[in-house]
This record gives structure tokens, C-alpha cells and sequence, in this order.
């Protein structure tokens, strides 16, 4: 085929319209430059496996990755756009661009638009990561220790230019004989341009063929006599006869009306064929090589923003097959000429969200093919594993007897069938059905579980661990569960999460059958902490009083607390947190954990002298508890009501929560203190508690709700005045969200709390 760099030029001006607007819309999908870098561990995992077999066989092969940063979808978006990749026209529909108004629509004579399957398999560079189709992603620059007159001839192998002498007819038609070959020219061409002459010779072959008759190299073409285009570089369609031929002379001749500078750049004009030789290989070097573009694989495909150029416009060819063919061209040159073992560099694009499995070339019949999941092994030795369903296509690796692979999708062709499997290291291809087996079913004999300590925290998460037998079959599902999940839960990976105090088995089934295991957890709640239902207590001499004191959290294994007392001449404690009060003074009542001694609580106590009853007198209305009271008017809780409701010749003094002097007009809420004192010395200080105030603002509203399930939450514990006024049903146990219900209804007025 002519490799066409661009079609008619108005087709060409409206795509490259509408590519403007694309890269205008899609600025922001490339904002990062691409990157490169070297060896296979570099790679993505799916590349790796391909290039560490080509590594057995050529140790002296490179590998660099060349990340584009490019999204996979958006980059088959850009490159799928109408005459921008061609195919033959005699080509089977599943290479074509179907759709109606552009299939069979020839872009150019014999050639139409590709399909998007095709666009994808031909831009996956993991389809062609085998010894032949690699060198479409071969470094395409000179050098001089690889490039040599035999490797070029061996190229030229099979064409007219082989070992040939070069001659040429002049403007004149003079007929000159040069004492040259043409790889003599080519070489020399390419040490000029800086490009690979393996590369120009290759590229010699596939844009004029293997015959000096080829009209673009003739010198025969009326009005164009004497002048030679090997590269076909400018050669667009057109409509006239030989429309692109001729265009492609006229570059030849004039540089298609360019400026003297970059005539004088490209040595035009090009009538000598050793002139067309090497100013067009300048101009390969210059246009393409020397701009990021040096594998055959982006000049095809401009997905390289290395230099920071535009994207996706700046492509030699539109044949979407050239770099495949172009790759198996080069090859044989190398294989003939013994260079395959030399050190090469092999640039291999990267895309961002590549598909897992590369999409299959348009040839094969998705028909042919049916959908599997198999475990199979290889039943013979040295069986050639290959990127196609026919001995046509490359060998990608060989597999020998007993290897295993699993069979993605099972051949049902006509005669010959071959499977495509997925080998254990990764690489996917095709085998000839023949040399599979499929191995037998296997099921979970025995399932080994153990965990590090079956003793846990609340709180911790922890990793059972699994060993199925055989092994074969450790991939199959197995079912996680606890036999009481309010103790302790486990998630389908294995992780137990402890939950609270408690006791439960963990079982281990296999889904398949009824094999499993059972391993019993205990978790334990350790102490966090110590609450007192009192901070400072006052109780006169001779008087008893208990302390309450829980052990946070309430689930806690270990609840003893030891009780003591700073100064038992002032006063004593018992084991069940009884005072006796013995002398005036001051103590301190101290609560601590029996667990961990480090944890504890203390509450400050004073004993004053004893008060007659005459001393005081509190309205019935109110329920007082021993220093507690509670009984209060909601609606009449100011400082003010309540004085009124005791009757006392000592001096009153009314606190909130925080200790802070209320006023007359000010509300009582929970923890609010009544202190009765004489000489500015507290007799008894006794604590409100307003059934459903929550934090001591004497209201009961959304806050008091809030503040109630943070405590049930265990994200804030509330103090033990506070949990005394939430618990509504006032039967001496901890709120819970009962209470918080009747919180609620007596904000909606449903039904009030009783006080």
C-alpha cells in the first residue's frame, strides 16, 4: 500500500476542524506530560510477563515504558474519528467502520474507515509484545554499532534494490550510473538524518514496493521527469490520475511551495535518489524522530507528549495495520542478517485504564469462540503458545507437559480448533486445542483455622487465618460467621471485629460443601475509667451516706472498685461504698479500679457539725432523697420559687453544675446545688435533678436528645447526676434509648415527663 499522510484537502480541513474543537473540549484530559522509564519492573504487571520471555531469548533486549498519562477511552475517542485510520476495502466488516453513511466509503481509492475494534487492537501495544511484531516499537534512531551494509542489504532482500547499483535519469533523461548500491545511499542517509537506515529501508519497502519501476521512483513522470520521492512524503490524494504520485513529486521538486530554508533543510529538490534518500530521511528524522516519534508505533499513533506537542494530528499514516506490518518487515531484516542478539531499545506506550484482557484482532470470529472459566494443563511437551488461532500467527512462549492455564474462551471452529487460555505468569494466547486437558473438579477437603490469640479486646479487629486443602482449591468461596455477633462479628475476608464482653464461635464453611471449622473467641471489655455519682458531699457527724461508683465501660469485665479513704479519722468507707462520717474535717473518698490500680476516682468530703430537723423545713412538694431533690415544677424552676419552698433561718445559696451563683430569675437545672450555710460554712448542699434536662440548663429540648445519644453512643459519657435525670422510668438504671423516646415525646407534647 501507499502510506497517505493526509487525505483530499477538504476532507482534511473539516477534520482537522473538528480535531481543533476536540482538543479544545478535552484540554483537560492531558494535563500531564508523558514520562519514560526503563526495565521491565517498570511496567504494568499485564506487560511484564510478555517481555520477560522475550528477555530469555534476547538478553541483550531493552525495555522502556513509555507512559503517556493518556486515559485508554479517551485515546480510542480521538484516534476513532472518520478517515483518520484506514483499512483495505476488500477487508472483512469487523475491520470496517460500519455505520450508516460511512461504510465502504472510501476515503481513499481502495481504502475506507477502520472500526473501532480495529482502532483498539492495533493501539494496544500488549497484542504485539512477541519477537516479530515488537520492532513496530523498536528506537528509531541512527547507530552507528548496530547499522552496517549487511543488515541494510538483508533488508533489500527480495526487491529490486538488493544488492543493486544505483541509476537514475537526470531532468534531462540522462541516465546516470553510479558506482553505489542502494543501501550504500541508505546508510549514508541515515547517518546524515540520524535515523536508523534499518528503519529507511524498511520504509523504502513499504511505501514503493520491491520495484524500481515504482512511478514515485521512476523519473519517468511526465512533467515530473528526474525527480524521486522514496518516502512518498507529500503525497495527498487527489482527483486528477496519479493524484497522489504526483503531489508527492511536486514536494519533491518544490517542497510543495516552501521556503528556501526548509528546501535547503531537506535538500530539495530531490532529483538524485541519493538526494531523495537522505533529505527524506531528514525529513522523517526531523518531522517525526528527533519529536518523540521515533518508533513506527508513534508515528502511526502521535500519543507521545514528551516535547509537549499537540496530540493525535501529527500522524505519518493512516493505514491502521502499518506499524504491524511495517514491524514483521524489519524483523526479517534483523533475523537475516544475524542482529537479533544485539543491545536494542523498544519504546512501549502506556495508557492510563487499560482495559485487563487486550482486545483480539478483528480476524478472529468472536463465533468461533465460546465464553469458558476451565482449569487445564498441557498433555504434551513444547507446545507453542501464539497471539492467533492458527500456526499463521506468532509464537508469544511455549508450555510443556502438566503446565497449567486457564481456558478463557473454548474453540468450537470447523477443523483445526484452538483455545485462548491465560497462562499462570499472565500472558494470554492461544493454543491448539489437542495439547489441553481439562483437570478434574476439585473441592475443599479440609479447612485449618487459627488466629494468634483467641482472647480479644473490645474494640480490636483481627485476622483469622485460612489454609485450605488442597491448595488447589484455596480459591473457592467460603462462609464467615459468629454464632453471637453481638459479642464478636466476622466479614467475608476473614476479619474479626470484637464487639463487646462475651463469648462466641467463629465457623469457617466451604460454600461447595459441608467441610468447615469452628474456633472459639472470647472478648474481654477492659476498664476505661471510673464514675462517681458525686464530686463533694457534706454529711454531718455520726451521719452515714453511700457513694455510688461504676466502672466504665458498663460492659467491663472486671467491676470491683476498691474503696479508701484518705483520712479515716475524719471518716471510713466500706467495700460497698458506705461513709461514716466520725469528725469534723475533710477527706477524700477514693474509687479505684481493682483491675488496673492506675485508673481511679476521687470526690471530695466534708463533715459538718449535725443540723436539728427544726433547722429546716422543705415543702412536701418536692421528693428529697437523701442530698438529692428533685420533684421540681418545670414551669416554676427559678431561683426565686425554689427559695420559697424551703424555710430556714440558715443562709441559702444556689449554684448551677458549674458552680456558678445563680440569681433570682435564673432557671435550676440538673446539678444545679442548694447549700444550706451558716457562717459561710456549708451545713448541707443538696442537687437538683430535672427529669429529661441533660446538660443543667434547666430546659428539656433537642439539645437534651442530643446530648443523651452521644452518651448511649459512647461518644461522650455524661456525669452520673446527669444520667440520673435522663433516666425517665426511674427504675436506677442507665438511660437507654427507651429514655431517649419519652425525651421526645415530651418535646412533641405527646406525653410529659413526670417529675
Amino acid at each position: 500500500m501507499k502510506l497517505i499522510k493526509e487525505h483530499k484537502k477538504k476532507f482534511i480541513f473539516i477534520i482537522s476542524l473538528l480535531l481543533l474543537i476536540v482538543i479544545n473540549i478535552s484540554i483537560n484530559f492531558n494535563t500531564k506530560a508523558s514520562s519514560k522509564l526503563e526495565g521491565i519492573e517498570k511496567f504494568p504487571s499485564s506487560y511484564q510477563p510478555y517481555l520477560k520471555e522475550l528477555t530469555k531469548k534476547h538478553p541483550n533486549w531493552k525495555f522502556t515504558a513509555l507512559y503517556t498519562n493518556l486515559d485508554w477511552n479517551y485515546v480510542i475517542n480521538q484516534e476513532n474519528v472518520f478517515g483518520k485510520n484506514l483499512v483495505p476495502k476488500n477487508y472483512s466488516d469487523s475491520w470496517k467502520n460500519t455505520k450508516p453513511g460511512e461504510y465502504n466509503v472510501e476515503v481513499d481509492s481502495g481504502w475506507v474507515d477502520s472500526s473501532r475494534q480495529a482502532v483498539e487492537y492495533c493501539m494496544d501495544p500488549r497484542n504485539f509484545l512477541n519477537e516479530v511484531r515488537l520492532f513496530q516499537f523498536e528506537g528509531l534512531s541512527y547507530d552507528a554499532h548496530t547499522n552496517n551494509l549487511d543488515g541494510i542489504e538483508k533488508i533489500l532482500y527480495g526487491t529490486e534494490f538488493y544488492n543493486t547499483k544505483v541509476s537514475y535519469l537526470n531532468s534531462n533523461g540522462t541516465t546516470i550510473n553510479m558506482n553505489e548500491k542502494y543501501s550504500d545511499l541508505i546508510l549514508r542517509g541515515g547517518q546524515t538524518s540520524y535515523v536508523s537506515p534499518y528503519h529507511l529501508a524498511s520504509r523504502i519497502k513499504q511505501e514503493v514496493g520491491p520495484f524500481l519501476s515504482h512511478s514515485s521512483i521512476s523519473g519517468r513522470v511526465q512533467g515530473f521527469e528526474g525527480l524521486y520521492n522514496f518516502y512518498n512524503i507529500g503525497a495527498t490524494s487527489s482527483s486528477e490520475p496519479m493524484g497522489a504520485i504526483k503531489n508527492g513529486l511536486r514536494y519533491a521538486r518544490d517542497g510543495n511551495g516552501a521556503s528556501q530554508e526548509t528546501k535547503n533543510k531537506y535538500i530539495i529538490p530531490w532529483n538524485t535518489k541519493e538526494r531523495a534518500i537522505t533529505g527524506g530521511g531528514i525529513f522523517i528524522g526531523s518531522s517525526y524522530i528527533n519529536k518523540g516519534q521515533n518508533t513506527i508505533y508513534l508515528q502511526k499513533f502521535d500519543v507521545n507528549d514528551e516535547f509537549k506537542n499537540d496530540l493525535f494530528w501529527h500522524q505519518y499514516m493512516t493505514n491502521v495495520l502499518a506499524p504491524y506490518s511495517e514491524s514483521k518487515s524489519i524483523y526479517n531484516g534483523y533475523q537475516k542478517s544475524g542482529l537479533l542478539d544485539i543491545a536494542m531499545n523498544f519504546i512501549i506506550p502506556v495508557y492510563d485504564n487499560m482495559p485487563t484482557i487486550p482486545t483480539q484482532s478483528p480476524s478472529i470470529n468472536t463465533n468461533d469462540f465460546t465464553q469458558d472459566n476451565t482449569k487445564v494443563y498441557c498433555n504434551t511437551t513444547n507446545v507453542n503458545i501464539r497471539t492467533g488461532p492458527s500456526t499463521s500467527y506468532e509464537v508469544i512462549t511455549t508450555v510443556t507437559q502438566n503446565d497449567k492455564m486457564t481456558r478463557i474462551q473454548k474453540g468450537r471452529q470447523s477443523g483445526e480448533r484452538w483455545d485462548k487460555v491465560i497462562l499462570e505468569n499472565g500472558i494470554i494466547g492461544y493454543i491448539y486445542q489437542t495439547y489441553v486437558t481439562e483437570i478434574p473438579p476439585v473441592q475443599i477437603e479440609k479447612i485449618d483455622i487459627s488466629i494468634d490469640n483467641n482472647i480479644m479486646p473490645k474494640g480490636e479487629r483481627k485476622q483469622l487465618q485460612i489454609e485450605i486443602t488442597p491448595k488447589e482449591a484455596s480459591n473457592h468461596k467460603l462462609i464467615y460467621s459468629s454464632s453471637n455477633p453481638k459479642v464478636a462479628t466476622i466479614d467475608d475476608t476473614g476479619v474479626i471485629q470484637a464487639i463487646k464482653s462475651g463469648e462466641t464461635t467463629i465457623t469457617v464453611k466451604a460454600e461447595e460443601n459441608s467441610v468447615q471449622n469452628q474456633i472459639k473467641i472470647n472478648v474481654y471489655s477492659k476498664v476505661t475509667g471510673i464514675a462517681l455519682d458525686q464530686k463533694d458531699i457534706y454529711i454531718a457527724v455520726g451521719d452515714t451516706f453511700k457513694i455510688n461508683a461504676y466502672i466504665q465501660p458498663d460492659d467491663a469485665d472486671d467491676k470491683t472498685i476498691i474503696y479508701s479513704s484518705s483520712n479515716t479519722e475524719i471518716a471510713t468507707i466500706d467495700n460497698n461504698g458506705i461513709i461514716t462520717a466520725k469528725t469534723e474535717g475533710e477527706t477524700s473518698i477514693i474509687a479505684t479500679s481493682n483491675e488496673n490500680s492506675n485508673i481511679k476516682q476521687e470526690c471530695k468530703l466534708t463533715i459538718v457539725r449535725k443540723m436539728e430537723d427544726s433547722e429546716i423545713h422543705i415543702d412536701s412538694s418536692l421528693n428529697v432523697n437523701s442530698l438529692e431533690i428533685s420533684g421540681i415544677d418545670y414551669s416554676k424552676n427559678t431561683v426565686s420559687d425554689i427559695k420559697q419552698l424551703i424555710i430556714t433561718d440558715l443562709d441559702i445559696e444556689i449554684v448551677n453544675y458549674k458552680n456558678e451563683p445563680l440569681q433570682d430569675t435564673d432557671i435550676l437545672g440538673t446539678g444545679t446545688k442548694i447549700r444550706i450555710k451558716e457562717n459561710n460554712k456549708i451545713l448541707r448542699e443538696y442537687k437538683i435533678i430535672l427529669y429529661g434536662d441533660a446538660n443543667g440548663d434547666g430546659k428539656i429540648n433537642s439539645v437534651d436528645l442530643l446530648v443523651l445519644q452521644r452518651h448511649i453512643l459512647e461518644i461522650q459519657p455524661m456525669e452520673e447526676i446527669f444520667m440520673k435525670a435522663t433516666n425517665i422510668r426511674k427504675n436506677g438504671k442507665k438511660p437507654s434509648s427507651v429514655d431517649l423516646l419519652l425525651i421526645q415525646r415530651h418535646i412533641l407534647e405527646l406525653q410529659f415527663i413526670e417529675q
